[in-house]
């Protein structure tokens, strides 16, 4: 006959182990690098490169979901995806249509519709008010270009 204290610390055993398994939260903030400046340090700072174009955004499909940089997608940052430009450039956008700016750090590659020069996180397109429209004519300005 099987002891119940033999059962309970074998049940206990199985449930930490099977604890240690899981994985990782998916979701996490993290709008820039630590070693990055904030944004207010880019406010004044001059571009170094300037193009117009149309910005779309991507959200739910790809939250929590790993992007180009390693990082996870986190839909609330205030981060982009460009093509070309290297991870963790900083990039001041301003929406054409109403005059609004924002500053984004490139974590991603994006976008992949033709016509279209950056993908914007959720978090970007809500400060610029384009998320009725799905799309804007937007400035970027290149205000520091990535390490990588």
């Amino acid at each position: 006959m099987i002891r119940w204290g033999f059962i309970t610390v074998v049940t206990v055993f199985i449930v930490v182990l099977l604890y240690g398994c899981t994985a990782s939260p998916r979701f996490g903030s993290r709008d820039r690098p630590s070693d990055a400046p904030a944004p207010s340090e880019y406010r004044h700072r001059a571009a170094v490169l300037t193009i117009e174009g149309i910005a779309s955004y991507y959200a739910h499909d790809f939250h929590g979901r790993q992007t180009a940089n390693g990082e996870i997608y986190d839909m609330y940052a205030m981060t982009a995806a460009h093509k070309s430009f290297p991870f963790d450039t900083i990039i001041r956008i301003n929406n054409l249509e109403n005059d609004k700016s924002i500053i984004v750090r490139i974590n991603d590659r994006g976008p992949f519709v033709e016509g279209r020069i950056i993908d914007l996180s959720l978090g970007a397109a809500r400060k610029l008010d384009m998320i009725d429209s799905g799309i804007t004519r937007v400035r970027l300005e290149v205000l520091e270009w990535g390490r990588n």
